[in-house]
């Protein structure tokens, strides 16, 4: 047994050495040097007794597999087999010698968003910058890949000592060095990057793939918490792992046979307190895990292209509980959708929203097409723009969502005939405690005022500030202050209490002059 473990690390330590480009140049001399000494039949012997050699030590599996290597084309790094076979190998010699290897994947926060509004040319080189910027960071004999257009790796060769805290500090320098601002075309850029990494002592398995897996699961968990965070796998990241694969096999049944439907979270008015409408806010009533957010699903939404199917879905049952309302004899103005930018670039999305209108014989201006800010700042493709204003142009009614948190433009807000802007409730929080979001919120009410736009304030959650933004003059609230997210069936009974209540409440103030 330890005759092999020594021939298997002689195998994994000098084959590479043994097996690269340098050795072809002593080829010749080795069998000029032969025939020198020993004549024809030394030269003989050494023709055939080198590939015999070679074969032994595993040479000539290494030679074709090096020589069928593809690289990517914009950055030159191998690609995503070439790095498992690299990873195979190393896992092997870690694993023989006792030494200590570690993988990293890092992955580019906003590569989608660039390539949107730079494109593809601008997307290619910050690739190349970013492998650049990791080759540098790394050392020589540690293998780096790309994985897809927005993925990196990294193995490190084995080494006597690597602790947690060695790997941390390494991906620090990797996300600092691709996080430098990047100049492309005299416009400076900065991305900002994820990073998951697993220790090769801490990998579940026996093999480099379970390594991997465990490396990408780490990398989820730094992606759910958000840009520019770094995780080390560990029992909690399996568990997520196992939970968002069990997940994306479910996801699309559950469009499918109606575990997907919205909960509506109801919208009033700052003057009257009557609901001016609803929210329809995606919700996943999983048989066996209960009510999951979007929080939890909607990435793995996006991963698997089922965008537009997800927001078919929420329609078709945003409006079918509009026409329920109505039938109930509850007048609720309006159902506010969100529409995704993947939605936004359909070509045929105008007339199909006009059927799915029409099919429940409901007004274009009562359903509301939520878009959020960062698809208006980032001069949009002409599908987005035609669409946007196709949508405005039949009756319905735009909400820019979130706004505040992004940079549109007031010349957007005009373009795509915006007639809402949704406040976030990052500058509602304690707006009725801090001088300073009075002032934020005071100086986004006089503009909406001044170029006659609605307004309406998320994530109101308490009375306090319920108050403040009616006496600011904000139209409209919504947040867990008046009610959270609930199922159609609730709905109806909320609705009738609100009513009720509405003649025992004394209205809330509302700015005068």
């Amino acid at each position: 047994m330890r005759n092999i473990s020594l021939f298997t690390r002689f195998r994994d330590r000098f084959v590479p050495i043994l097996t690269g480009p340098p050795i072809l140049a002593f080829l010749p001399a080795v069998s000029l040097g032969a025939f020198w000494l020993g004549g024809e039949t030394a030269l003989l012997l050494t023709a055939l007794g080198l590939p015999l050699l070679f074969a032994a030590v595993g040479a000539l599996d290494i030679w074709p597999a090096s020589g069928r290597a593809t690289r990517d084309r914009v950055t030159g790094l191998i690609q995503r087999d070439e790095f498992l076979t690299a990873m195979t190998r190393l896992h092997r010699e870690a694993a023989v010698s006792g030494q200590r290897s570690a993988c990293f994947v890092i992955a580019l926060d906003q590569i989608r968003e660039i390539e949107e509004r730079h494109g593809q040319l601008a997307v290619d080189m910050i690739a190349q910058r970013s492998s650049e910027r990791i080759t540098a960071a790394v050392r020589r004999g540690d293998i780096a890949a790309r994985f897809d257009h927005d993925r990196f790796a990294v193995c490190l060769s084995p080494v006597p000592q690597l602790e947690l805290e060695h790997c941390i500090q390494l991906a620090g320098r990797i996300q600092a060095a691709i996080e430098d601002p990047i100049i492309l075309n005299g416009i400076t850029v900065y991305v900002s990057c994820s990073v998951g990494f697993c220790l090769h002592g801490r990998a579940p398995g026996n093999d480099a793939d379970g390594w991997l897996d465990a490396t990408l699961a780490a990398l989820g968990d730094a992606k759910q918490i958000g840009p520019s965070t770094i995780r080390a796998y560990s029992a909690a990241s399996r568990r997520a792992g196992r939970l968002r694969t069990d997940l994306r096999n479910d996801i699309r049944n559950a469009l499918d046979t109606g575990q997907i439907v919205p909960w509506f979270q109801p919208q009033v008015s700052t003057d009257t307190g009557k609901v001016t409408g609803f929210e329809a806010l995606a919700r996943w009533v999983h048989p066996t895990r209960g009510v999951l957010g979007p929080d939890t699903f909607l990435q793995i939404v996006e991963e698997t292209g089922l965008v537009e199917r997800l927001g078919q879905v929420i329609r078709h049952h945003a409006l079918g509980a509009l026409k329920s309302w109505d039938e109930a004899g509850m007048r609720i103005p309006r159902v506010s959708v969100n529409f995704a930018a993947e939605e936004l670039r359909s070509p045929g999305l105008v007339d199909r929203i006009q059927w799915e209108l029409d099919r429940v014989d409901l007004r274009p201006d009562r359903l509301c097409v939520e878009i959020l800010e960062t698809v208006f700042d980032k001069a949009p493709d002409d599908v987005i723009a035609r669409n946007v204003a196709g949508l405005a142009a039949s009756g319905c009614r735009i909400d820019l969502d979130d706004f505040g948190t992004g940079h549109a433009s007031i010349a957007s807000l005009r373009r795509f005939d915006v007639s809402r802007i949704k406040i976030d409730r990052s500058f509602v929080k304690r707006a009725d405690r801090d001088p300073k979001q009075q002032q934020l919120v005071g100086a986004i009410l006089t503009m909406a005022e001044q170029l006659n736009l609605e307004t309406l304030a998320e994530g109101v959650e308490t009375t306090g500030e319920h108050a403040l933004l009616a006496q600011l003059g904000c139209g409209h609230v919504q947040g867990f202050g008046i009610a959270g997210p609930m199922p159609f069936e609730h709905t109806l009974h909320w609705i009738a209490e609100h009513e009720k209540n509405l003649g025992r409440t004394p209205s809330i103030g509302h700015k005068t002059g």
